[in-house]
C-alpha cells in the first residue's frame, strides 16, 4: 500500500516552475518459514509490502519502519537489516519521485500468526520458477524457455540476439549451464525486460501475448522482494541468519528443511549435518521429539555465544548440494 510521504521543500526558480519534491519512504520485506514454506508478509488485498513515509517524528529509519509495519500489520519485527535504496526515475509514476529505503526482516514461525490486517504469502507464488526442490520445474522448460527464446530472436541485430539469449541462459541455467539460486533479481529483471511480467506491461512497455506464471505486486514491490530473496539466499551461506527463522528448539532435519525452503534447492543430508556440527553452531539440549517417523529426533538450540567467539570467520552455513 503506497502511503503519501511527507512533502519535501520546493525551490522556486526565476521564470520557471518549482522543482518537484523528492519523497522518501520505508519498505519492509518480512520473511518467515511456515510449515516448510518461505513466506513474505503482505498487506491484504493490496499485493504490497508494508511501507510508509519517513517522517520527522521518527527517531531513526529503523524506528520508522518498525512503527509502520506494526501499525499496518500488527507484526512485531525482530532481526532487521537495511537492504537497498531504490531511487530510479519513474519507478512509482511519472508524476512523482520517491526514494524507497528497503529493509529485510526475519521472524519466527510462532510470531507469524494470522491477522485480519496482514497475510503471509509464499514467495514462490511471486517467483514460481525459483523453487527447484523437486528438480527443474516444468514452468521453466514449458513456459519461460520458449518465450525467452522468442524475445531473444525478436531482436533485429544479430549481436543483440546472441546477447539476449546468453543472458537468459546464464540466468535460468539453459543450455547445460548450472542453476544459480542467487540470481533471483537477474531473472526477474530479465523477464521484465522481455515484457513477460505484468509490472512491465503496466509500465507502458509493449504488450506480450502471454505472461509467465507468478503473482504481480504494486509498483516495483516484486523487484524489491526479488532483491531481498537474493540477499537472503546469499547470506545464509556465510552467516547464521537462518537461526533467526528457527524456533528456540529444533531438529537438524527442521533446520535442513528451512535452508532448503529458502534456497529452493535440496541439500545432501549427511554433509549438511557434518558441516553444522563441525562449525559448532548448535548444541544438543538433551530433549527429543516424536514428531518424526522412527525413533525420536534430538532437539538442538543455536549457540548464540558462537557470535562472540567468532564474529566473522567460522560462522558459515554453506548450501551443500545433493
Amino acid at each position: 500500500m503506497r502511503h503519501q510521504a511527507a512533502k519535501g521543500t520546493r525551490t522556486g526558480r526565476a521564470g520557471g516552475k518549482a522543482n518537484d519534491a523528492v519523497k522518501a519512504d520505508l519498505i519492509a520485506v518480512v520473511v518467515a518459514v511456515n510449515n516448510g514454506d518461505p513466506c513474505v508478509l503482505t498487506i491484504p488485498q493490496a499485493n504490497a509490502l508494508p511501507s510508509g513515509p519517513f517522517e520527522l517524528a521518527h527517531r531513526s529509519l529503523q524506528a520508522g519502519l518498525r512503527g509502520w509495519v506494526e501499525q499496518q500489520t500488527g507484526q512485531p519485527l525482530g532481526y532487521i537489516e537495511q537492504l537497498y535504496t531504490f531511487a530510479d526515475r519513474d519507478r512509482i509514476g511519472a508524476e512523482e519521485r520517491v526514494i524507497s529505503i528497503s529493509y529485510l526482516a526475519l521472524t519466527q514461525t510462532e510470531d507469524a500468526s494470522a491477522s485480519a490486517r496482514r497475510s503471509w504469502a509464499s514467495w514462490y507464488d511471486y517467483f514460481p520458477w525459483e523453487d527447484h526442490r523437486s528438480g527443474t520445474l516444468a514452468v521453466v522448460l514449458e513456459a519461460l524457455r520458449p518465450r525467452l527464446r522468442e524475445w531473444a530472436d525478436g531482436a533485429d541485430d544479430a549481436a543483440i540476439r546472441l546477447d539476449r539469449w546468453r543472458r537468459a541462459a546464464v540466468a535460468f541455467g539453459f543450455d547445460d549451464r548450472s542453476w544459480n539460486e542467487e540470481f533471483v533479481l537477474q531473472r526477474y529483471e530479465l523477464l521484465y525486460e522481455a515484457v513477460l511480467v505484468e509490472e512491465a506491461m503496466r509500465a507502458g512497455l509493449s504488450a506480450s501475448p502471454t505472461l509467465v506464471p507468478g503473482k504481480s505486486m504494486i509498483a516495483d514491490h516484486r523487484r524489491i522482494l526479488a532483491t531481498a530473496l537474493a540477499r537472503l539466499r546469499s547470506k545464509i551461506k556465510y552467516r547464521p541468519v537462518v537461526f533467526e527463522l528457527m524456533p528456540p528448539l529444533f531438529t537438524l532435519l527442521q533446520l535442513q528443511r528451512t535452508v532448503e525452503a529458502l534456497s529452493g534447492r535440496l541439500i545432501n543430508k549427511p554433509n549438511f549435518r557434518r558441516l553444522v556440527e563441525q562449525q559448532e553452531l548448535v548444541e544438543k539440549t538433551g530433549g527429543t521429539t516424536a514428531e518424526t517417523r522412527g525413533r525420536p529426533a534430538q532437539l538442538y538450540r543455536f549457540r548464540h555465544d558462537i557470535l562472540d567467539e567468532r564474529p566473522v570467520a567460522g560462522t558459515k552455513l554453506p548450501l551443500t548440494r545433493g
